[in-house]
């Protein structure tokens, strides 16, 4: 069962430990839910898509050899 986190400074610390984030838009409600997965857990998190791109940026500058992985 994922793991629903709402604040995004504890997401950020989380990806620092994930092996692979998703990335999923769903356009009918505004948001991208990004999913980092790490050996124990699925973690989530919902995201404006307007804000989507620098909170990428940020996940980037965190773990910068994670993979990150677009669904649609």
């Amino acid at each position: 069962m994922p793991r629903e986190v709402c604040d995004r400074e504890e997401f950020l610390g989380i990806v620092e430990r994930a092996s692979l984030i998703r990335v999923k838009r769903v356009e009918r409600e505004g948001v991208a839910k990004v999913k980092a997965r790490t050996k124990r857990y699925l973690y989530t998190i919902k995201i404006p898509l307007k804000e989507l791109d620098s909170f990428i940026g940020k996940i980037q500058e965190r773990n910068s050899e994670v993979e990150i992985v677009y669904l649609d």
